[in-house]
C-alpha cells in the first residue's frame, strides 16, 4: 500500500487549497477571536473591557473580509472531493545507518517483547469552541502538550522495588525515573534513607553533565561500556539492611548501569529522541512524583508519610539489576500494576491523539513529537468516517484510522515503501495493529455509538485481510499486538450507556479496566474531567492532580460523573449520591486472539496520566503490553 505523503494527489490542487485556505483563514481566525471574547476566560481580568475594546474591531475586520472568504470558499469546496483521508509524515534519519541500527532488533525468539501504548484526547479545538470546555489558548496548549508528552516518554524505565513483609509489589513508581545519587566518579552510592516525594529529581552524574547532553553527544569518555541494551530498563530495588549498617557501594558495572540508565536514552531511541532546549522546567522535566514512596515508607517504619518528608528512620541500600525476563512482582488484587501517574510512561512506543482539529495546533503538536516518535514505521494505513453522525457531532467528521506497524530490521537490503519492523529467522514479518477512533458525543444517542463500533469493527476486518499477505500454509507475518484505542464516549458505569457496554468489540477485545458490563474494576478511574474544576489551583499541576485523584474525595470533586436524571441537579451538590470513580470514557483494548500460533498478550502495565493537567479535559491512559512467544530465555 502506497502512504499518501501530501494530501492531494497532485502538486497543482494543493496549490489551489494553499490559496482557497488563505483566503478564508482571515475569516476563520477573526470570527473564532470574536467568539471567544464572549465566553468567560478565568484567567482575563478585564474581560469586559476587552469586549467593549475589541468587539468592533473584530466585527469591521470580519465583515471585510467576507468577500475574500466566499470566494475561496468556491475554490475550497470542490476540492475535498480529491483531498486523501490522511497524511503520513515521518522524519527520515540521516545517520549512516538510517536510524535501524539503533532499533532492538526482535526475531521473534527469546521470553517476549514489551510494547507501550497511549491514548489521549487533547481538545485542541479552535479557541472559542475550546473554552467551552473551560480550556484556553489553544496554540500554546498544542506546543505545551507536545513538550510533556515528549519530556515524560523520553526517560528511562526504571523500575522501583519495595522489599518489606507487608509490601511485595512493584512500587506505584514503576512508570517514574529516579536514580541512586552518584558520587563524583559517576559510580552508584548507597542511599542513606533520602528518598522523598518531589516533582523535580534530577537526573546528575557522570561530573554533572545532563541526561539530554549524553542522549545528545553520548556518554562521556570515563564513562563504561555503553548499557547496551536499549531494550531493557534498570530496576532499582530498595531495602532494609540489617543491623542498621549501610552497606558497601555496588560494584564498577553496577554503577555504570545506574548511571548508563538515568543518562542514556530511551529504548530504541534514535538521535532524534534527544532533549531539546526549553525541555527543563518543573512542568516538564524528567522526574518521578510518586504517593506510593511515601506509603512504602509508612509500610516500612509504621510511621505515616508526608509528602515532603524524607526516609529517616530505615536505612536502605540501592542495588540496580538489569531488567531481563525476570517475573515481577504484582499487585495483590491485579494480574498486572497499575497506578495514577504524573507522567507519560518511560519508553513509550506508540501514541494515537482525539480532538486534533486545529490545523495550526496540529502542526505545532507535531513538530514537538516527531523527534521522539519515530522508533516503527508505519507499513499501511487507512482512515472511515462514520456515516451515521447525527446532529452537530456529524460536522466532526469522526471515524477510526486504522494503522499497520513493523517495527523490527534484521536484513540489510535498501528500504522499501513498507519498512519492515521485525522478522524472524525464517524472513517473517512481525507485525503489529493499532486503531484510533473517536465516536459519537451526543448524550441519548447509544444507537448512533453502537453502529459506529459496528462499522469499526467490520472496516477493521476488511483492513487486516485487504493489508495481509499470509495464509494459513504459508504464513508470511506474525501478528504480535492488535489495539484499538480512543474516545468512545461512553463509559461502563452509566445506566444509558447499557447497550454500548455490552457490544460486541468487547467479545473481541479485552478492556482491562473492566470485570464486565456496568462493572468496573475498583482501581479503574474516569478519563472525563469535571470542566468546572480545571483550573483550580488543587489539580493546577501534574503532581496535584495526581495526588487529588488518589482519593476517593478528589475524584468526586473533579472528575465527571454520570449526568443526574434529577431536574436541576448538578455534580457539586450531589457528592453525597455519586457512586463509582467517574466517567472512563478513553479506552484502550486488546486482542487476545487472532495473534500468531502459540504467542500470548498480556498487560504489564496500566496507568492513568496526569501530566497533562490544565491543558485537557481528558485524562491520557496508558498500557503496557508483553507479548509472550512461549519460548524461555537461554
Amino acid at each position: 500500500m502506497v502512504l499518501y505523503t501530501t494530501p492531494f494527489p497532485s502538486s497543482c490542487l494543493s496549490a489551489l487549497h494553499t490559496v482557497s485556505w488563505a483566503l478564508i483563514f482571515p475569516c476563520y481566525w477573526l470570527l473564532d477571536r470574536l467568539l471567544a471574547l464572549f465566553i468567560p476566560d478565568p484567567c482575563q481580568k478585564y474581560q469586559l473591557l476587552c469586549i467593549v475594546l475589541f468587539t468592533p474591531i473584530y466585527l469591521g475586520f470580519l465583515v471585510t473580509s467576507l468577500p475574500f472568504a466566499f470566494l475561496g470558499f468556491l475554490l475550497w469546496f470542490p476540492l475535498q472531493s480529491a483531498r486523501r483521508p490522511y497524511v503520513y509524515s515521518r522524519l527520515e534519519d540521516k545517520g549512516p545507518a538510517g536510524g535501524a541500527a539503533l532499533l532492538s532488533e526482535w526475531k521473534g525468539t527469546g521470553p517476549g517483547k514489551s510494547f507501550c501504548f497511549a491514548t489521549a484526547n487533547v481538545c485542541l479545538l479552535p479557541d472559542s469552541l475550546a473554552r467551552l470546555n473551560n480550556v484556553f489558548n489553544t496554540q500554546a496548549r498544542a506546543k505545551e502538550i507536545g513538550q510533556r508528552i515528549r519530556n515524560g516518554a523520553s526517560r528511562p524505565q526504571i523500575k522501583i522495588y519495595i522489599d518489606s513483609p507487608t509490601n511485595t509489589s512493584i512500587s506505584a513508581a514503576s512508570f517514574s525515573s529516579l536514580v541512586s545519587p552518584q558520587g563524583s566518579d559517576g559510580m552508584a552510592r548507597a542511599i542513606p534513607g533520602s528518598i522523598k516525594r518531589t516533582a523535580s529529581v534530577e537526573y546528575k552524574g557522570n561530573g554533572g553533565r545532563h541526561p539530554s547532553d549524553e542522549a545528545a553527544n553520548g556518554p562521556a569518555s570515563s564513562d563504561p561500556a555503553d548499557c547496551s541494551s536499549l531494550e531493557h530498563a534498570c530496576i532499582v530495588r530498595i531495602s532494609g539492611d540489617e543491623g542498621g549498617r549501610l552497606p558497601e557501594a555496588d560494584d564498577p558495572a553496577t554503577g555504570g548501569q545506574a548511571r548508563n540508565g538515568a543518562g542514556g536514552g530511551p529504548r530504541g531511541q534514535t538521535p532524534n529522541h534527544s532533549q531539546r532546549d526549553g525541555d527543563s522546567g518543573s512542568l516538564g522535566s524528567p522526574s518521578a512524583s510518586r504517593e506510593s514512596l511515601v506509603k512504602a515508607k509508612a509500610g516500612l517504619d509504621g510511621s505515616s508519610g508526608d509528602p515532603g518528608a524524607t526516609y529517616s528512620k530505615a536505612p536502605h541500600k540501592a542495588s540496580v539489576v538489569k531488567k531481563a525476563a525476570a517475573r515481577k512482582r504484582r499487585h495483590p488484587d491485579e494480574a498486572f500494576d497499575h497506578e495514577i501517574s504524573a507522567f507519560f510512561p518511560a519508553n513509550l512506543d506508540f501514541l494515537c491523539l482525539q480532538e486534533v482539529f486545529d490545523k495550526r495546533a496540529a502542526t505545532k503538536l507535531k513538530d514537538q513529537l516527531h523527534g521522539y516518535f519515530d522508533r516503527y514505521p508505519i507499513m499501511d494505513v487507512a482512515y472511515h468516517c462514520y456515516t451515521n453522525g447525527k446532529g452537530t457531532d456529524s460536522l466532526a467528521s469522526k471515524g477510526a484510522l486504522f494503522l499497520k506497524n513493523t517495527g523490527f530490521v534484521t536484513n540489510t537490503s535498501p528500504p522499501t515503501p513498507q519498512v519492515q519492523v521485525g522478522s524472524t529467522l525464517q524472513d517473517q514479518r512481525i507485525v503489529g495493529y493499532i486503531t484510533c477512533t473517536h465516536l459519537h458525543a451526543l448524550e441519548d444517542d447509544s444507537a448512533v455509538r453502537c453502529g459506529q463500533l459496528d462499522m469499526l469493527q467490520d472496516w477493521l476486518a476488511d483492513f487486516r485481510k485487504s493489508t495481509s499477505s499470509s495464509s494459513t500454509a504459508n504464513p508470511e507475518e506474525l501478528v504480535a499486538f492488535d489495539i484499538v484505542c480512543g474516545d468512545l464516549n461512553f463509559d461502563n458505569c452509566s445506566s444509558d450507556d447499557k447497550l454500548e457496554q455490552q457490544h460486541s468489540l468487547f467479545t473481541r477485545y479485552k478492556d482491562p479496566c473492566r470485570l464486565g458490563p456496568g462493572e468496573e474494576k475498583p482501581w479503574a478511574i474516569g478519563t472525563l474531567l469535571d470542566k468546572d474544576g480545571l483550573n483550580d489551583e488543587d489539580v493546577s499541576t501534574p503532581d496535584n492532580l495526581q495526588k487529588v485523584l488518589e482519593s476517593e474525595e478528589g475524584r468526586r470533586e473533579y472528575l465527571a460523573f454520570p449526568a443526574s436524571k434529577s431536574p436541576g441537579a448538578c455534580q457539586k451538590g450531589r457528592k453525597d449520591v455519586l457512586k463509582g470513580n467517574g466517567r472512563r470514557i478513553d479506552y484502550m483494548l486488546y486482542a487476545e486472539e487472532g495473534l500468531c500460533l502459540d504467542w500470548k498478550a498480556e498487560v504489564e502495565e496500566f496507568s492513568f496520566i496526569t501530566q497533562l493537567s490544565g491543558l485537557t479535559d481528558h485524562l491520557p491512559v496508558a498500557m503496557r503490553l508483553m507479548v509472550s512467544t512461549g519460548e524461555e530465555e537461554a
